[in-house]
């Protein structure tokens, strides 16, 4: 069985929406595009290289896929290497033109597709970026791991990480860490049941 694993970029206040460039996605007018730049180092360099240093295939919105498919292939080093000899499944509902090599459109019933994935044999299943794609994700309790890059940033507007529908869920943490930049980076792991208690 393979594990789907969430890799984010958020703002302290739970944006994630373009946080890699100016017009890597305006919707909703959103005009912040690129607050991750500023903090981006070695040090976070250096795990990201260790995540794509395992084989991974990945799981991609279409907007995300969009703006990889074009980028990626004329790149080189750990990043590109990684996501072009990866698989990338292409979630949705609309035509999608699959330019990047081995990239499968899944479309129809996605939640029932993704499942499927999940089962069958083969590296994990990296969702980088895909924001509407991984709501559904969480909606549908098919997240095993949240690694999470959390900037010291506050927004305001754009979308939100944890947006309203995702289900209660607990989780363990896996790994923390504080970079120099002031970078958290907190890793996750889906755990058991969502509990409430009293103090009383």
């Amino acid at each position: 069985m393979r594990k789907i694993v969430v890799l984010t970029m958020v703002s302290l206040d739970g944006v994630m929406q373009a946080p890699s460039g100016p017009e890597e996605d305006t919707s909703l007018g959103f005009k912040y595009g690129g607050w991750t730049v500023p903090y981006v180092d070695e040090s976070l360099g250096d795990i990201i290289d260790e995540e794509l240093s395992v084989p991974v295939d990945l799981l991609l919105g279409r907007k995300t896929y969009e703006i990889f498919a074009p980028y990626w292939p004329k790149q080189t080093g750990t990043i590109a290497d990684s996501f072009n000899k990866a698989k990338k499944y292409v979630v949705s509902d609309k035509t999608v033109d699959l330019t990047w090599k081995e990239s499968i459109l899944l479309s129809d019933d996605v939640v029932a597709n993704i499942k499927a994935l999940k089962e069958e044999e083969g590296p994990m299943l990296q969702v980088h970026g895909s924001g509407k794609l991984v709501q559904t994700l969480l909606k549908n309790d098919l997240v095993d791991e949240i690694r999470l890059r959390i900037f010291p940033v506050t927004i305001g507007i754009g979308q939100r990480l944890f947006a309203e529908g995702t289900l209660p869920a607990a989780f363990e943490l896996l790994e923390s860490k504080a970079l120099p930049s002031g970078v958290l980076i907190a890793n996750y792991k889906r755990s058991g049941e969502f509990k409430t208690g009293s103090f009383d």
